[in-house]
């Protein structure tokens, strides 16, 4: 039976892994494509503006672009809210498949305010981001390694600022000229064209003309589509400064592409680094397999030995004489210090793991689209209010499994514990964007969706899950707890207890932490990232080294004659979550360029919730993990 086991979980992991290979190039497109014949309009709107280097996105017209007659703003979803995005039409309009040289879109004067509005954003290295069809603008650069696939950068600089040589002056140009190159995958039958790809080449030049300036008749002699002349990189740049003239103009080319439109994101998704992941994976089998062993070791080999042994005691005197985990069978299952708090806590777990675990599914299926901006996010938050009924249901069960009768108590602090806690960083952080006047700021609409799906959806679920559960007999324990609790050395214990935790989150947070720099990349480098099926193997992974970890340290401790196991087998698996959080710090030093006070405080919030939800998470895993072990082993010996 264990080799059937063993053989199966060896079947899914093979599945999974030829999943992973194809989870960046498979996915459902969130939308519909479009055809579009020679001469259709296609309308380009512009997203935030955003910078890795404070994490505050502004809307793309907090800044003296070129603004349309009016700006409408697009529908966006909870997800993108939360994001910062905010799409808008933009005055940049093409023709499909007609090329264009020189397009002026307009001319603007600088003041002082926002000749300093510029500097600020270029100062910051912002992007401009922008979107054409559903796909973002890139940017392709190519890497110095010969045959390396090209990458690409979301959106292009608003600019960049440049010290002389000899100098301490320092001097901003702005990127005024854009060359757009649409790629598109022609129907050779129908003549239509479907938009495959969206790409910019962004150039800074101080354009030049004769007479007075005239937006329809002008002609620029530094870029003229009747003489062929186009900008290049070695044309003067154009200076942000008081009263200069800055004239915005661009570029369309079409190419052809034989992408078809279902794989249009494959480029975008492309992973230069599989190798990594790879490593990353065979890496945490690695610790799987080591554990796995010690805990096979210790099932098949100790425990049957203890099993047997204890069993054939045939007197009193011998009984008597017992030392290991047999000798606390009366009071390994006593419920232990804080136990409604527990069972807030494993509850909450239990809720985060429904979620991931349904969203990781998705995901790998491909349902979480990455046209589909902000879905995996909206996913998230729907899922976690979702999941509350079977938060509720696992608090309050094991409250009743702990003689516990105030079930209405338990289930109220489920339901607001965590999201309470969470809510109130999350809210002290969003009055510092607010602060700052970024986009990223949750308006008060937001905020209120926010508060009803909490309030309005997931506090009853929870309440349902915990009448659920509390109305369901409590879980037996295999043996009888003693009336007098066994006295256990203070000093010792909390000595035992500190080296189990903090040796047992190692394991856990070495089996995801190379994933784990990908993630942080993703989201605080702002890199395209949907190698799910790597992500949803090493969650897996994490699973098990939770569980596993947690069993052997407890069988050590039980053999110590400590029974004190509940709130050490949580903190155990736990206590990866302070290595996470140690991680990002370390992250934050080494791999970001914050130099905002804010910024920093905006990411060492968002870490501490991440942290604080895996805390709780790999918590209930090894909670459970122990839970049921304890079971087994107690059940399997004859207690007199």
């Amino acid at each position: 039976m264990a080799n059937r086991s063993h053989l199966g979980f060896h079947v899914w992991i093979c599945v999974l892994l030829l999943l992973s290979i194809h989870g960046y190039s498979f996915y459902l497109p969130g939308v519909a494509p479009q055809d579009f014949y020679k001469g259709d309009v296609l309308r380009v709107k512009v997203n935030k503006l955003a910078s890795t280097k404070t994490q505050l996105p502004y809307s793309y017209y907090s800044v003296p672009y070129c603004r349309p007659n009016k700006i409408v703003d697009s529908a966006e979803n909870l997800g993108e809210v939360l994001r910062g995005d905010r799409i808008e039409n933009s005055p940049y309009e093409f023709q499909m498949r007609v090329p264009q040289m020189c397009n002026v879109v307009c001319r603007r004067v600088l003041n002082e305010k926002s000749a300093k509005e510029f500097k600020e954003k270029i100062d910051d290295e912002y992007r401009v981001n922008m979107i054409l069809d559903n796909l973002p603008l890139v940017v392709p650069m190519t890497r110095l390694e010969k045959d390396s696939p090209v990458i690409y950068q979301h959106g292009y600089f608003v600019g960049r600022k440049v010290q002389y040589a000899g100098t301490k002056e320092e001097k901003y140009f702005i990127n005024n000229h854009l060359t757009f190159t649409v790629k598109f995958h022609k129907d050779v039958q129908t003549d239509s064209a479907r938009i495959v790809g969206f790409e910019v080449n962004a150039f800074s030049v101080k354009h030049q003309y004769d007479g007075e300036f005239n937006a329809k008749t002008t002609r620029l002699s530094t870029c003229d589509a009747h003489a062929k002349r186009m900008v290049t990189n070695s044309d003067p740049p154009q200076e942000v400064e008081d009263k200069k003239e800055i004239i915005f103009t661009y570029d369309i080319d079409f190419q052809e592409s034989n992408i078809k439109w279902a794989s249009r994101w494959d480029t975008y998704l492309l992973m230069a680094d599989d190798q990594v992941h790879w490593f990353s994976i065979v890496n945490s089998l690695m610790i799987v397999l080591f554990l796995s062993g010690m805990v096979a070791m210790i099932m098949l080999r100790t425990l049957y030995r203890d099993i047997s042994k204890y069993n054939q005691l045939e007197t009193q005197e011998e009984a008597q004489e017992e030392t290991g985990w047999k000798l606390v069978h009366g009071d390994v299952f006593r419920p232990p210090s804080n136990s409604d708090l527990l069972c807030v806590y494993v509850g909450t777990g239990v809720q985060f793991l429904g979620m991931i675990l349904i969203a990781m599914i998705f995901a790998v299926l491909g349902f979480l689209s990455p046209s589909n901006r902000g879905g995996l996010m909206t996913a998230l938050l729907l899922l976690w209010v979702l999941m509350g009924i079977f938060g509720g249901y696992a608090s309050a069960r094991l409250y009743k499994t702990f003689k516990g009768t105030e079930w209405k108590a338990i289930t109220l602090k489920t339901a607001f514990m965590f999201p309470g806690i969470a809510f109130s960083v999350f809210f002290v952080l969003n009055g510092l964007i607010w602060g700052e006047k970024s986009s990223g700021a949750v308006p008060f609409g937001t905020m209120f969706a926010l508060v009803f799906l909490w309030f309005g959806i997931s506090v009853p679920l929870v309440f349902v899950g915990s009448y659920i559960g509390f109305k369901k007999p409590g879980i037996e324990d295999p043996v009888k707890t003693n009336k007098i609790p066994r006295q256990i050395p203070e000093q010792a214990w909390y000595m035992s207890s500190i080296f189990s935790i903090l040796i047992g989150g190692i394991l856990p947070f070495g089996a995801v932490f190379i994933e784990l720099f990908f993630i942080l990349t993703s989201i605080w480098l702002q890199q395209f990232y949907y190698i799910f099926g790597f992500l949803f193997i090493v969650f897996l992974i994490l699973i098990v080294t939770c569980a596993e970890i947690t069993i052997v340290l407890c069988y050590f401790q039980l053999c110590s004659e400590d029974y004190l196991w509940w709130w050490r087998a949580y903190l155990t698996s736990g206590s990866s979550a302070l290595y996470l959080f140690l991680y990002s710090v370390f992250y934050f030093f080494t791999k970001l360029n914050i130099t905002k006070g804010v910024s920093g405080i905006l990411y060492f919030g968002y870490m501490l919730i991440a942290s604080y939800a895996f805390f709780v998470l790999t918590g209930t895993i090894g909670f459970y993990a122990c839970f049921w072990f304890t079971r087994l082993i107690y059940s399997s010996v004859k207690i007199d």
